[in-house]
């Protein structure tokens, strides 16, 4: 397209975020030859990995399979550390890309987005930050993902609290010195099970205060050895091929038996192996049946029960972190190191709140129903508004009076997980429906390279609108719908049903058909010419400033 064709815009495309998926598409968009730029809330590049900096944050997928595997060049110069990868070290190969690639002079950063409107006239959007700067787009990509909003307990008094208090999505960049500190650590999943180990040993007391167990396993983490790099190295291009299809994006070696073709002493030998498996290995190689076959689950559960009273020294704690309300892999398990043993650390205890609901937070700490405990801080690992957070709160409004702060109080309603109908030329890959509940960013590079597919396509045959349809986006929702009571991810108690924000609406927040369902409709959508109906037709493009003539071929 040429440049007088776009004197109506500032840029044809613009990313907001800049984190794992917004520097990607940012990447993507210029290496296509259109314009673009990238507004990004923080003022560094990182996304969840800018913000999540608390002691001992850090991957549970392999580094290697979270990173980009676009560029065999940047997959050789990269050398991870450890399998799974600390939060400084996941920051540095962010901006290490972004200056790799010369992206950082496209991106903006403290700049918040707090409006995004479309104007049906012009056929562009308008987006505002927080500083009132205005930028004018084409397209935009919402790269805010599903964890950028920190969600904080619903406490009489939090406020009030005169120590430190922090949200471990939400962490202060200055470090904060827990030596000889009375903590209180309010949440149990990955944040919480990740900081309880990391400062056990060095604050006088630390209290976790739990709501819900969850099946919490080892991480199993390790260096990652020369040995392993190399043969990364050298198997790139299949380790890419089963990155890019395999349903789960990791590179674990399926069981490839049922739980049947075993004994049960078979079974519990594999189970032992299981458990030494890395990160979410404990899903993904396990038996095929495990997340289908109700009696194997439970049998696989009580052998983690046994594993969980075989650490923890005091039995009443024991049984209070063993959860009884779901099955494994029915909530999202955390994988870390050295949770269970924390407990047996005389400075260290668990307040279960199904038996001690907190009272209230007031100046000096915490009170609840057994009495008051002081503190010097409170972390608050309470997880995130899951999918539709950041989403609900940019100020999105598309055609006919769509607005995404009100239209979605009852659950998101969207197609692919990454597009709307009446939100045209508006992508938020890594939203609602997005992921299956595997490595997010091979379902986000999924969800980003078939935008850019799409948008090449578009300029080269004359379109520069794209909206899915009303029929596209029903028959996406019907799939969510009908196939969510199968999800692994099925406890409607769970984030993923966005019940831990109290008063929202409790939907089904993934994509339970997986990456199969993705690539099938999406295939469906792409295989007519003018995408099912999903571009606008050529008329429209003329009154919106563009012809057929100017962005026909390869022309730009």
């Amino acid at each position: 397209m040429s440049a007088e064709s776009h004197n109506d815009v500032d840029v044809e495309v613009l990313v907001i975020g800049a984190g794992v998926v917004g520097i990607y598409a940012l990447y993507r968009a210029i290496d296509a030859g259109f314009t673009a730029q990238a507004l990004e809330a923080g003022d560094g590049v990182g996304g969840v990995w800018y913000w999540n900096r608390y002691p001992a944050a850090r991957f549970d997928s392999e580094s290697y399979t979270y990173g980009y595997i676009f560029s065999k060049e940047l997959f050789d110069e990269w050398r991870w550390k450890e399998e799974f990868a600390t939060q400084p070290e996941i920051e540095s190969y962010l901006n290490f890309v972004v200056d790799r690639f010369g992206l950082r002079s496209s991106i903006r950063t403290g700049q918040r987005v707090v409006s995004a409107a479309f104007d049906d006239d012009a056929g562009h959007w308008v987006v505002t930050t927080g500083t009132g700067d205005v930028v004018r787009a084409r397209w935009v990509i919402s790269a805010t993902g599903g964890l950028s909003v920190p969600h904080y307990p619903e406490i009489d008094g939090l406020e009030t609290f005169e120590g430190e208090g922090h949200h471990t999505g939400a962490w202060p960049h200055t470090p904060i010195d827990f030596t000889g500190k009375r903590v209180a650590i309010i949440g149990n999943g990955p944040s919480g099970a990740q900081l309880l180990p990391a400062i056990v040993d060095v604050v006088e007391q630390v209290d976790l205060y739990q709501r819900t167990p969850t099946w919490t396993t080892p991480l199993n983490n390790a260096p990652l050895s020369d040995e392993r790099f190399t043969w990364l190295q050298q198997n790139f291009d299949e380790v890419v091929r089963i990155l890019s299809t395999s349903p789960s994006g990791f590179l674990h070696t399926p069981a490839g038996k049922f739980s049947t073709d075993d004994t049960p002493e078979e079974r519990r030998e594999f189970y032992e192996k299981i458990w030494t498996s890395p990160g979410f290995a404990k899903l993904t190689a396990n038996y095929y049946d495990m997340t289908t076959n109700r009696e194997v689950n439970l049998e696989f559960c009580e052998f983690l029960a046994e594993k969980i009273r075989g650490i923890v020294d005091d039995p009443v704690t024991a049984e209070r972190l063993i959860p009884k309300d779901h099955l494994f892999g029915a909530k999202r398990p955390p994988f870390v190191s050295g949770y269970f043993e924390s407990f047996n650390k005389p400075n260290a205890s668990l307040i279960a709140l199904r038996e001690t609901p907190i009272l209230r937070i007031d100046a000096t700490g915490i009170e609840t129903t057994e009495g008051h405990r002081d503190y010097d801080i409170i972390a608050y690992a309470t997880g995130f508004d899951f999918g539709t957070g950041a989403l609900t709160r940019m100020g999105v409004t598309g055609r006919e009076g769509l607005d995404l702060s009100t239209d979605w109080e009852d659950g998101p309603t969207d197609f692919g997980g990454f597009s709307a109908h009446l939100l045209p030329n508006f992508f938020f890959p890594g939203g609602p429906h997005g992921a299956g509940g595997g490595n997010y960013p091979r379902y986000s590079q999924d969800q980003i390279d078939w935008i850019f597919d799409t948008l090449d396509y578009a300029r080269s045959n004359g379109y520069d609108r794209f909206e899915p349809t009303a029929a596209q986006q029903e028959a996406w929702m019907t799939m969510i719908e009908t196939l969510a009571p199968r999800s692994i991810f099925s406890a409607e108690h769970s984030h993923y049903y966005g019940a831990n924000v109290e008063g929202k609406v409790r939907k089904f927040l993934l994509n339970p058909g997986g990456r199969a369902k993705l690539h099938e409709m999406l295939d469906e959508v792409s295989s007519t010419a003018d995408y099912g109906g999903a571009f606008t037709p050529a008329r429209e493009i003329v009154a919106a400033g563009f012809t057929t003539e100017s962005t026909s071929g390869d022309a730009r």
